[in-house]
């Protein structure tokens, strides 16, 4: 019972069951199963990944983002800063010292014209700027390869594949965004 694969555009996102692809109740296991979508273009395939990973990758820069906004717009204030270490050491005194309250004296600020907000603005809007520009650079990269392996072997890919590859790629990029945005703000 050899089944036909329609080698038609396949609509996004046609995710179906993937125990069809493992069941061995049904028979033997053929490469195209009965309730499965394949991709065989490689512009398909391209606009799978592209699609899930904006979906995946976009959020994970988003929530970093609104951070470092939030941190700009809406500083912590002085005072808690001062008061954030809540056992007295005699490392850290209790009070600020006299050249700490200096410091905090607000001095002229060079550009009067530019805002704590409008910078904000500016860092939110890079953030989601890089991420659309990342999301696209690795989806073209990771779709065109996925691709490319699966013409090479002779494959059929199936629906499910650029979406586990979204995943993976924007676990990725959290592990590489996190820990540097946290030490920057």
């Amino acid at each position: 019972m050899a089944v036909e694969l329609n080698a038609t555009t396949v609509s996004w996102p046609s995710l179906y069951n993937p125990a069809i692809e493992l069941s061995v109740s049904r028979g033997p296991l053929y490469p195209i199963q009965p309730g499965g979508y394949y991709l065989v273009n490689s512009d398909d395939i391209f606009r799978f990944t592209l699609y899930w990973t904006l979906i995946f990758h976009i959020p994970f820069y988003a929530i970093c983002g609104i951070y470092a906004f939030l941190n700009f717009a809406f500083p912590p204030s002085r005072r808690s800063i001062a008061t954030f270490p809540l056992e007295t050491s005699p490392l850290i005194p209790f009070s600020p010292s006299p050249n700490q309250t200096e410091q905090w004296i607000k001095r002229p600020r060079p550009n009067v014209r530019r805002s704590r907000l409008t910078f904000a603005l500016l860092v939110i809007l890079a953030f989601l700027f890089f991420s659309l520009a990342g999301a696209v650079m690795g989806a073209a990269v990771v779709g065109f390869v996925l691709a490319g392996v699966y013409k090479a072997g002779g494959f059929y890919m199936s629906t499910w594949v650029p979406f586990v590859w979204a995943v993976i790629q924007s676990l990725v990029g959290l592990l590489a965004i996190w820990p540097s945005v946290i030490n920057i703000i």
